[in-house]
């Protein structure tokens, strides 16, 4: 039995496991960065892709983002009910399935960026289209749930999780800087007359080539993320009991569906992070096409991006553990969204044709962004342990798969808003297409006014709704701490 005087790193020791550091926050890291070689990449230039490169209009994008995250939205949860049905093995629960599946999500991340089907008639692009992109989703759902839920059997410790949260921010910050900086070097060549077009022009192969290294890199990543990290929290077994019944397993699949949304801690976290996505995703997809188009300067995505970057690691991720300790994570979520909203709505009123100007303000959105996107997954945690000690049972990856679906919810409404409004405002298809005024301006206005108001959205929920105040985090994790104290005597 664990005395009251061990520390967890004494009680890891003696248990013969090697106790939490470094090289778990480092793997856990590469885990978000091997990820976000794909997502980041998809987020920032599939719809550039498809409507610059392979000639599909925007709004039938715009619809394949709805439908692909509706099915990804139901994948997260089918996945997360799986592996918290399976039976623990050797390395832990979550790790394995998530370096299984690993391949086979890189390689499709690889095909959707093919252009052999640019000669083909309408129909067959949009069915690879949808093939390519909707196998990728479900694919990216069975590595990213697992590895999601593996922050809560890393680490009991809350202050640990915040760590791991931050560092998977690192890592998602980290494969921005790649794709944010280098993308736009890399794919954009710039006219005589100084407007932006694709490198290479109609047919150009360099979105494959591009992505084909991004893919190779992925998989490393979560080669390093499986070697580093350590599962140490024995996950709760909800394999079917012998004997069972199709009909009481069924049950139990809804029982374990219910209890994690009928929280609200959960629901408050599912409205928030929901409306993040939207701020987040919208905005990411849209400044593409504003440096590029409105300010005719692809340069200024590599510029924006950079600072973000530096904001985002030497601002953000060192402030995020003593802002933990003095105000807790509902505060800096309430913080980060209240900044996230006035960057975004400055921009929006001085209307302004400076494009540093501009990357000030879109900086200044992308701190509040941070911050909360530092947090947001030792948030997760902090559901996860609400949720346990109101009902007595712990579900991680069910719980981690609900708030997963409520993520995916948000990039279909982002993806979709995207494709929707760059049809209302009559932006042109075509690797060498140059817009109207009219269409700049509308593209100025819906990239700045959207951001702030879905920003303005998250911080209603953050500051009415989610209830995971630092007074009631403390107090569940000394229940739960009590909880398996006793279960070990």
């Amino acid at each position: 039995m664990t005395s009251a005087a061990q520390t967890p790193i004494e009680a890891q020791r003696q248990g013969g496991i090697k106790p939490f550091g470094m090289g778990d926050k480092i793997g856990y890291m590469f885990g978000d960065f091997g990820n976000d070689f794909m997502f980041l990449f998809a987020s920032s230039f599939l719809m550039i892709f498809y409507t610059k490169v392979m000639g599909i209009p925007g709004a039938v994008v715009g619809t394949l983002f709805v439908v692909a995250r509706i099915i990804d939205a139901f994948a997260d949860v089918t996945v997360g009910i799986v592996v918290d049905k399976l039976p623990a093995g050797k390395g832990g629960k979550y790790r394995p399935v998530m370096i299984k599946m690993a391949p086979a999500v890189v390689i499709f991340s690889f095909l959707m960026y093919q252009t052999f089907t640019i000669a083909s008639p309408m129909w067959v692009k949009i069915v690879y289209m949808y093939f390519t992109y909707i196998i990728w989703g479900i694919l990216y759902s069975c590595v990213n749930i697992p590895y999601g839920s593996m922050a809560s059997v890393i680490s009991p410790d809350p202050q640990d999780r915040t760590s791991l949260s931050t560092f998977r921010s690192v890592g998602s910050t980290l494969a921005n800087l790649v794709i944010g900086v280098v993308g736009p070097i890399l794919i954009y060549e710039t006219t005589a007359d100084g407007s932006q077009i694709i490198r290479g022009g109609e047919g150009t192969q360099i979105f494959a080539i591009v992505s084909g290294v991004f893919a190779v890199c992925a998989f490393l990543c979560f080669f390093a993320c499986y070697r580093l990290t350590t599962e140490r929290v024995k996950a709760e077994d909800h394999s079917a009991k012998a004997g069972e019944s199709v009909e009481q397993e069924a049950r139990s699949t809804f029982v374990m569906i219910k209890d994690a949304i009928m929280s609200r801690s959960m629901a408050g976290l599912i409205g928030g992070a929901l409306c993040l996505l939207l701020a987040m995703i919208f905005l990411q997809q849209m400044a593409t096409f504003v440096y590029a188009d409105y300010f005719r300067g692809a340069k200024y995505t590599s510029i924006a991006n950079m600072l973000g970057t530096v904001m985002m690691l030497g601002v953000c991720a060192p402030l995020v553990k003593p802002l933990t300790r003095k105000i807790g994570h509902k505060n800096i979520a309430v913080l980060g969204s209240l900044i996230g909203a006035v960057g975004m709505l400055i921009l929006f009123l001085i209307r302004t044709t400076n494009p540093i100007v501009f990357i000030v303000g879109y900086t200044l959105s992308f701190i509040g962004l941070g911050l909360f996107n530092m947090i947001i997954f030792a948030m997760v945690t902090d559901v996860i342990d609400d949720i346990e000690v109101i009902k007595g049972i712990r579900e991680d990856a069910t719980c981690y798969s609900v708030y997963s679906f409520a993520r995916k919810v948000g990039q279909a409404l982002a993806g979709g808003a995207a494709g929707i409004v760059l049809q209302v405002i009559g932006y042109q298809e075509g690797a060498t297409a140059v817009q109207t005024p009219e269409t700049l301006q509308g593209l100025y206005t819906a990239s700045t006014l959207l951001p702030a108001v879905f920003f303005a959205l998250t911080f209603v929920f953050m500051f009415f709704v989610y209830p995971l105040d630092s007074k009631r985090v403390l107090g569940n994790e000394a229940a739960l701490k009590a909880k398996r104290e006793a279960a070990k005597a």
